[in-house]
């Protein structure tokens, strides 16, 4: 008697299991229509073969429900073409005729594998091949609470990536990232759709790739109307927009910190329209400060009130006062408020210096999340010192910390500017001492650069991912461990500054940095001296802020000036604003706080030529920057 189709289907359960775990993009088990068992596709089982050998072709396919397919198989004879073992197929795995064109169920209650064999009429037991079809229910698009993002999910049934294409016409236009299942057995993938103008109606579809190498584009989702986006302050951010040039392709990610409007954190596309917002309950004291797209897909920002502040008493709602990772949709993936890390530092026991514990008052400023899923915070903290020169009491002087937490918010190394920093140099705005607002990381040797605005340095810190000594390796700025070149010394060093970046893909030995140099105290050289720049009143014109680009040589501690644009001082700005330079070498730059509101430009890479402006009349812009997309490694 011959052996069963199901006995000779169980014969190669362990070689199916193995393909499984080698991803194969089949799940196999007790044999049902969402989880068939089968030989591997293509081929027949070990020890079949012969002259009478079945191929198929192609061996995976992906479809959408109803949908049809053609199977093309090759023998020595008449096929028998069956689904999940029956000839023929039926309603509920979907069915497949002489010719082998599979017709995929209408309808299932979730997305899921069926078997195609071809075996040979003559000897089905010793020749057939068989091939996987992964039926893909459509996704399911839902609203969030931010009016311009949906969340788009949709059930694979095997192993693979989705993205989705979105746009205004069937033409789409605009891709998300690819987000994996969440299993090596498929699952539910779910992907919040960004980037859409408000009350405009969109088309969208995922397009699936499967492991095996199926893919598939869903059925288009038409007629979605995005909802009309949260108020980004007054006026807009669109007036206007100007291009001179072709601009480097992507986003502007804006962070308004004054006035204080609904959504602080908002994107537009290039040409200002608004096409994402951040909004969140708060004190009116709170602000963003700094938000940062993250490898993962999250946004990552410092939401509390300003450290000059020191420690104020509540406004009619507690203040935020946390470092936080949001989702597109805004809702909070973690955060570490600040009485939490103050709790983690008492218990880890850590102390200064002169044995006091170390207490915060407030995150600021900036924030940084490692490679290696640490994130080093930004926060000060206040001392009373006696002993300053010119003090004839104890003062109360407002210091930096800086803390490194692990994935689990445990604090593993702290550094203190009270430990490291001469308390007696301050020439800006002591007893606000440091006042530091910007924290780079360097990926070549494993170290940090602070950006201290009120000592008017750069600082390179000795970190060593958590393990360093916390030392001062050397200060960039007038005054510092640099020497000056191409420049004139006092008065091209950087004043009060802001928003450093790096300009070279090296972080060390030779490498360039730019950043703002809003130029608060600049010094000029005698009779001349220091000048200090009043909010909103520069009250001559040797007052301004410019972009300096320094290439560093940490080897025999020079400065070289290898840009260095002045723009006309109405572009004086007292705080505030950031410098990158871009993947085509142009350099964004944003003047935070002009008398007339912030001005945001890309430069050429001379910085000689303004390729693209915008400009925010009546609103300060604490940090503006290009991004990509809102996507991780996608292009707009």
């Amino acid at each position: 008697m011959k052996p069963s189709r199901t006995i000779r289907i169980q014969a190669v359960l362990g070689l199916l299991s193995a393909v499984l775990v080698a991803g194969c993009g089949v799940t196999f088990g007790p044999e049902s229509p969402q989880n068939p068992v089968s030989p591997p596709p293509g081929q027949a089982p070990p020890g079949a073969g012969g002259s009478g050998s079945v191929t198929i072709s192609p061996q995976y396919v992906a479809l959408s429900p109803g949908q049809t397919t053609h199977f093309s198989a090759t023998a020595g004879g008449p096929l028998t073409w069956l689904v999940n073992g029956v000839v023929g197929g039926n309603a509920s795995t979907g069915t497949v005729d002489a010719s082998g064109n599979y017709t995929a169920p209408a309808t299932l209650a979730q997305s899921a594998n069926f078997t195609v064999t071809a075996e040979l009429t003559a000897s089905p037991q010793q020749n057939y091949a068989t091939a996987v079809a992964s039926v893909i229910n459509p996704g399911l698009i839902q609203p969030t609470l931010n009016p311009q993002v949906v969340l788009y999910s949709i059930y694979l049934p095997a192993p693979g990536q989705v993205s989705i294409q979105f746009g205004p016409t069937s033409s789409y236009g605009l891709n998300t990232w690819q987000v994996p299942t969440p299993s090596a057995n498929g699952g539910q993938v779910d992907i919040y759709v960004a980037g859409m103008l408000g009350q405009t109606l969109y088309h969208m579809r995922a397009q699936v790739a499967l492991n095996d190498g199926a893919t598939l584009a869903d059925t288009d989702h038409s007629q979605f109307a995005s909802g009309a986006p949260l108020k980004t302050g007054t006026p807009p951010v669109t007036s206007p927009v100007t291009v001179s040039g072709t601009p480097q392709s992507g986003i502007e990610m804006w962070n308004t910190i004054t006035p204080q409007s609904d959504a602080e954190a908002f994107a537009t596309d290039l040409n200002g329209n608004v096409i994402w917002t951040y909004t969140y309950a708060k004190s009116s004291l709170d602000l963003i400060q700094g938000i940062q797209l993250l490898p993962n897909g999250h946004l990552f920002m410092v939401v509390s009130y300003l450290s000059s502040l020191g420690a104020p008493a509540s406004s009619g709602t507690d203040t935020i006062n946390a470092v936080r990772e949001v989702d597109l949709a805004g809702n909070t993936v973690r955060e570490i408020s600040m009485p939490t890390l103050n709790q983690e530092l008492a218990a880890a026991g850590f102390e200064d210096s002169s044995g006091d514990k170390v207490q915060l008052t407030s995150f600021h400023h900036d924030a940084l999340a490692l490679p290696n899923g640490h994130w080093v915070l930004l926060a000060a903290e206040s001392k009373t010192i006696a002993n300053l020169q010119g003090y004839s009491k104890p003062t109360a002087v407002l210091g930096d910390v800086l803390v490194d937490v692990d994935q689990n918010f445990n604090p593993d190394w702290v550094w203190s500017s009270f430990d490291h920093l001469d308390i007696n140099r301050r020439p800006m705005n002591f007893p606000d001492w440091t006042h530091s607002n910007g924290l780079l990381y360097s990926s070549d040797d494993h170290n940090l650069l602070l950006s201290i605005r009120h000592q008017n340095w750069i600082i390179k810190i000795d970190f060593n991912d958590g393990h360093g000594s916390g030392n001062v390796l050397w200060r960039l700025g007038e005054g510092g461990d640099f020497k000056l070149i191409g420049g004139t010394d006092p008065t091209d060093w950087f004043y009060a500054q802001h928003g450093l970046s790096y300009f070279t893909p090296n972080t060390s030995g030779i490498f360039r940095l730019g950043l703002m140099d809003n130029g608060n105290d600049r010094m000029f050289p005698a009779p001349t001296g220091q000048v200090m720049c009043k909010p909103g009143t520069p009250g001559s014109a040797q007052c301004y802020s410019t972009v300096p680009v320094l290439e560093l040589n940490e080897s025999n501690m020079t400065a070289t000036l290898v840009a260095h644009d002045v723009p006309p001082p109405s572009s004086f700005s007292f705080f505030g604003g950031n410098v990158e330079q871009l993947e085509n070498g142009d350099v964004h730059i944003d003047f935070c706080a002009p008398t007339t509101g912030a001005i945001v430009q890309e430069l050429d890479p001379t910085a000689s030529h303004v390729i693209w402006q915008a400009t925010t009349p009546g609103a300060d812009q604490f940090r503006v920057d290009r991004l990509p997309s809102l996507y991780p490694g996608v292009q707009w």
